[in-house]
């Protein structure tokens, strides 16, 4: 996650540092977008467990936990491969289009670096988080 944002913010320093002072491209708000998308469609995935995704009736309190749980998942995976998509069509539209060099093409290179990243992390945190306990040790005495 960190690595993925990491690429990011250092493309996004240096499109605004003086380095990059002759150049018309830089980073807007419209290049943040997938990556907001994508951090926000960690958070919604990372807060559902995986015990919900099969529960019955009687475990939690109300009716229908399973299907709400399922829903709420979809829709975090579908931000994150909405930002996926979006940094995908950024990179394309502004960078490789218009055939700009390797500065400026980095940009959008670092934006679906970034995204890929953070789609990656956040399927590894909520496998390992959800992971049952039967490969745990007990080190109690």
């Amino acid at each position: 996650f960190s690595i993925g944002f990491f690429f990011f913010i250092d493309a996004s320093t240096y499109s605004h540092s003086h380095l990059n002072a002759g150049s018309e491209v830089h980073i807007k708000f419209v290049d943040w977008i997938p990556g907001i998308c994508s951090a926000l469609g960690m958070l919604v995935i990372n807060s559902i467990e995986k015990t919900r995704l099969s529960a019955d009736s009687y475990s939690y309190s109300g009716t229908g936990v399973a299907w709400k749980a399922r829903l709420v998942l979809f829709l975090g995976f579908a931000l994150m491969a909405g930002g996926l998509a979006g940094s995908v069509a950024v990179l394309v539209l502004k960078y490789v289009v218009p055939e700009y060099g390797f500065p400026a093409l980095y940009f959008g290179i670092a934006n679906v670096v970034a995204n890929g990243l953070i789609m990656l992390s956040s399927v590894v945190l909520w496998v390992s988080q959800n992971m049952e306990d039967d490969y745990t040790y007990n080190l109690a005495l």
